[in-house]
């Protein structure tokens, strides 16, 4: 929690300043406008007292009584300040409760406006935090392995090509990693270009490459074409990463089947792997960053593949959903709307 409080301290402190900007420009209009309606209506009371007074003094208003302009002067006087007094008084009171009113409104509307951002930051630093911690490790590693073999200066020939495979396969794990890092930078900022893409073509395509004998991958794809508009690269890897975690995490005599139809508007593709499935309190976080279902197996992996996944099938306007039962199958269905010609 350490590592969110200044920034929860800085999101909470541009509410405040945000809040004020708001009031501050909600009540310069308010003031302006009571200014405007205080002279306007000063000067009406003014002018109909006066009305009135002239009317009254006229000999035709009252032909029996003589006019006494002192007493009528004293008595607008009187009204006029009477008027004035309501009159600051009412706009006194309006201008208090569009304080209260509208600093609350304001203060909810500057959070609601910095939601967004600062829940972006809360997942950009946990990201950049987690990216950091998962980077080090096989960093950590790789130098214990190689500090020990050089403190051995008997290291034999086995033992030498032994720490080499170490090696290797850490540093498989960053080069993946850091494909992973920079395909997630790419979907945050790059300018991605969409086609109009045949989907069993490209399914078709990424099954050949991970499956050449074709002995483990049964497909199936619709007897009608199935065009999406997408980026291309993205959707490749899209496919490859969920035909890859099928074959990662399924026996390696198991059959795993890939079905591409069509549902209405919306191209499905499901795969579905057996295996030892998922646990049903840890399906809500498969698609989260750096998250491992089972933290023991080392294979590789780092937790970003379907967080991947999911971002590139929310790029798209798509659904991604999984169902498991655990020790029999896991089913990966992606949902992507299909591409409608424009008359």
């Amino acid at each position: 929690m350490d590592r969110f409080t200044n920034p929860m301290s800085m999101f909470q402190s541009a509410v405040v300043r945000l809040t004020a900007g708001y009031i501050l420009i909600l009540m310069s209009i308010s003031l302006l406008f009571s200014i405007t309606v205080y002279n306007v209506a000063t000067k009406e009371i003014n002018e109909r007292l006066q009305n009135f007074q002239q009317q009254f003094e006229e000999p035709s208003f009252n032909p029996f009584s003589s006019p006494n302009h002192r007493l009528f002067s004293e008595l607008r006087s009187r009204q006029y300040d009477e008027a004035h007094k309501n009159l600051v008084l009412a706009l006194t009171l309006v201008n208090l409760a569009i304080l209260v009113g509208g600093g609350l409104l304001s203060y909810l509307l500057a959070r609601r406006t910095l939601r967004d951002i600062e829940r972006a930051h809360e997942s950009h630093s946990r990201f950049t935090s987690d990216a950091s911690h998962e980077l080090r490790t096989p960093l950590t590693v790789m130098k214990a392995e190689l500090e020990l073999a050089l403190q051995n200066p008997k290291l034999s020939k086995s033992e030498m090509r032994e720490l080499l495979e170490s090696n290797k396969e850490e540093v498989d794990k960053l080069a993946s990693m850091s494909q992973m890092l920079l395909s997630f930078a790419k979907m945050d900022h790059a300018k991605l270009d969409f086609n109009k893409l045949d989907l069993g073509i490209i399914i078709g395509d990424i099954v050949q490459r991970y499956d050449k004998n074709a002995k483990r991958v049964r497909l199936s794809v619709a007897n009608e074409p199935l065009t999406i508009r997408a980026n291309q690269s993205s959707i490749e890897q899209l496919f490859a990463i969920l035909l890859d975690n099928a074959l990662k995490y399924s026996p390696a005599d198991s059959q795993i089947d890939a079905l591409l139809s069509r549902k209405g508007r919306r191209a499905v593709f499901s795969i579905t792997n057996k295996g030892r499935g998922i646990p049903s309190d840890k399906l809500p976080r498969v698609f989260d960053r750096f998250y491992r279902v089972d933290e023991s197996r080392s294979d590789g992996g780092a937790g970003l593949g379907l967080a991947l996944a999911k971002e590139i099938v929310s790029l798209h306007k798509g659904e991604l959903e999984v169902e498991s039962i655990e020790n029999k199958s896991t089913t990966f269905r992606v949902y992507l709307p299909l591409y409608q010609k424009t008359k």
